[in-house]
């Protein structure tokens, strides 16, 4: 599943991160902590490995 904007992407790396024990989980802040929280390493993974270019810095919220 690839990430929709540049924000989930960093919070995706951000979070695997935490996952692989490179950062610590008590910096993790919003949507990486849940996300570390929720997701396997391969779905993190995908997410963080996603292209970046042409991809928005924040997704459009729901409406």
């Amino acid at each position: 599943m690839p990430a929709k904007s540049k924000a989930q992407q960093k919070a995706a790396g951000a979070a695997l991160a935490a996952k692989r024990g490179d950062a610590r989980k008590s910096d993790l802040k919003g949507a990486s902590k849940s996300m570390e929280k929720s997701m396997s390493e391969l779905e993190l993974e995908a997410l963080a490995a996603t292209k970046h270019k042409g991809k928005p810095e924040h997704a459009e919220g729901k409406k």
